[in-house]
């Protein structure tokens, strides 16, 4: 398989030239037993500025929780129509791709032919963008949004005296699966869709380095190999940060909910430490493995527990009831999407902005991760091909998980709230952590399906870890997907102490800070990549128009 550095290496017929070669910037040497590869600014600036954040942040966490809960509240309430208009418009943008003739472009040029069938290239699309919120909101958002927060003001069933109105289920039921929907459907994998079209479209194409900042040549020019370039880099490898950090600190905390609901062990800061350690020092060994001998395996094992999980929570459960409430969900989801995406004229705040937003921003966080990955799967198709598939085939396999997991568990809710974990932990109490097991204390073998789900969570975290430290370290190495292995140790050691720092600082508030900081500043630089993208496709059409000389 042809790899993006020999595709930027290669000499591509192109429309955009540059003498940049991947890595001539690059520092080499060892350091006794350690030898580096590294991009001096980029990584020297990335480096130093995640151990000040550490460091500052463990000697002043008062300070720092009130600074990140500021950043929430500034998001969330006067950048609230931002976030949601920069949204829709990814959505619109790659709508326009499929319906114009760009759609027609191949990636990799017009004999390029794809490396993965259909099959494999699904499997890896839907794990590329998924990891720990599968189990952590699959049952807590459905029960939430069809009870507290009410997307588009629908009432709760339960009414203002507490008691349960059956008239109201139905509704309920459907606007919670389908605001959940919302979240990780089409308009989060439209982000992705921007930033992997605009790497693959560079570099199988343009024959640019597999960086960020290749996107920027068309507004740059050379000047995208200086400073310019260095400060897009190191703005994608912070938003990757706190995007990873904030997926590790929400699968700390399930983590160790569970081990509290099936085997004792006390809740808390102290215990959800150890946990990062020691999670941690796993996905070192996954990452000095290698891709093919770490997280590869670790994947295949997940997929595997995960799909077993599935069937079991889906036949365990009330399998109809399951399977109609994915099923209406999904209707009301496709009838309510304008009134579900639109930023102004709600009265939905509870939702809108403690939800939706957040969401938001941590998609755009993780784009540069997942983006990466997709890009380097998807060398062959066509960008009509490409947008369509990213966009839809996760977003159903999503829509399948969630929908089952948050009907068994409103069915659980309804029929018995007073007795009905589901309620005192998403409800009553909200301890979103332990949401999913108290769905599985209603189901058979509910010790060792919640050990499972313990054991998934944490996979998930590895897996999370060792992919996300090898896109930061080929940011950080020039492009370079071949750099020394300790490297990519150390920002899987930086992941893990910046998902600590933020749980000690504040917790579920300070991860949700930390991605929204680093989404603002980066949202812009996707806004700019759209107007990179056009550019590009614009040149392929012309070279195809003129037989590709």
């Amino acid at each position: 398989m042809k790899t993006p550095n020999d595709t930027a290496s290669s000499s591509v017929a192109s429309d955009m030239h540059t003498d940049y070669t991947v890595g001539q910037d690059n520092i080499e040497g060892r350091l006794g037993p350690i030898g580096f590869d590294i991009h001096n600014r980029v990584f020297a600036v990335s480096a130093l500025a995640s151990v000040v954040f550490i460091i500052l942040t463990l000697l002043f966490p008062e300070r720092a929780g009130a600074i990140f809960q500021a950043i929430v509240g500034f998001a969330t309430g006067t950048l609230d129509w931002y976030f949601m208009l920069l949204v829709d418009f990814f959505i619109l943008f790659c709508i326009a791709l499929v319906l114009l003739p760009y759609g027609s472009v191949r990636l990799g040029g017009p004999d390029a032919r794809p490396d993965y069938g259909y099959l494999s290239w699904f499997a890896m699309l839907f794990s590329a963008g998924i990891g720990i919120g599968l189990l952590f909101f699959g049952v807590l958002e459905p029960v939430y949004h069809a009870n507290v927060s009410l997307p588009l003001g629908i009432p709760s069933p339960f009414g203002a005296d507490g008691e349960l109105d059956p008239a109201a289920i139905p509704e309920a039921t459907a606007l919670g699966l389908a605001g959940t929907y919302l979240h990780w459907g089409i308009h989060g994998w439209a982000v992705y869709v921007v930033m992997a079209l605009a790497l693959a479209i560079f570099t199988y194409n343009k024959g640019l380095p597999f960086s960020i900042r290749s996107a920027f040549f068309p507004i740059l020019g050379e000047r995208v190999w200086g400073w310019w370039g260095h400060v897009i880099d190191i703005l994608a490898v912070f938003s990757t940060l706190f995007g990873l950090a904030t997926s590790l600190g929400l699968g700390a905390q399930q983590a160790n909910a569970g081990m509290n609901f099936v085997f004792g062990l006390e809740v808390g800061a102290t215990a959800q430490v150890i946990i990062i350690v020691l999670v941690t020092a796993v996905a070192l060994v996954s990452v000095w493995r290698g891709l093919e001998g770490g997280v590869k395996k670790l994947s295949e094992i997940n997929m595997i527990m995960a799909v077993l999980f599935f069937f079991f929570v889906l036949l365990a459960g009330p399998t109809l009831v399951a399977l109609s409430g994915f099923w209406t969900g999904l209707a009301t989801y496709v009838t309510e999407f304008v009134p579900l995406s639109a930023p102004f004229g709600r009265e939905d705040d509870a939702y809108r902005q403690d939800w939706t937003i957040f969401y938001w921003a941590w998609w755009v966080s993780w784009a540069p991760f997942v983006g990466m990955f997709i890009a380097r799967v998807s060398r062959g198709r066509t960008v009509r091909e490409f947008v369509i598939c990213v966009l839809l085939i996760p977003s159903l396999f999503i829509f399948i998980w969630m929908g089952v997991f948050g009907s068994v568990a409103l069915d659980q809710l309804y029929a018995a709230p007073e007795i009905s974990l589901v309620k005192e932990y998403v409800i009553d109490s909200y301890r979103p952590e332990l949401s999913l097991f108290g769905m599985l204390n209603e189901l058979p073998l509910t010790a060792l399906m919640s050990t499972l789900g313990i054991v998934l969570a944490l996979i998930f975290f590895v897996t999370s870890s060792d992919s996300g430290s090898l896109v930061i370290d080929t940011i950080t190495a020039g492009g370079k997907i071949d750099a020394p292995r300790p490297q990519r140790m150390f920002w899987a050691t930086v992941e893990g102490l910046i998902a600590i720092v933020l749980l000690l600082g504040g917790g579920l508030a300070a991860l949700q800070a930390g991605v929204t900081a680093t989404a603002i500043p980066f949202s812009v630089v996707m806004l700019l990549m759209c107007y990179s993208i056009v550019k590009a496709l614009n040149g392929e059409l012309r070279r195809k128009r003129a037989g590709y000389r």
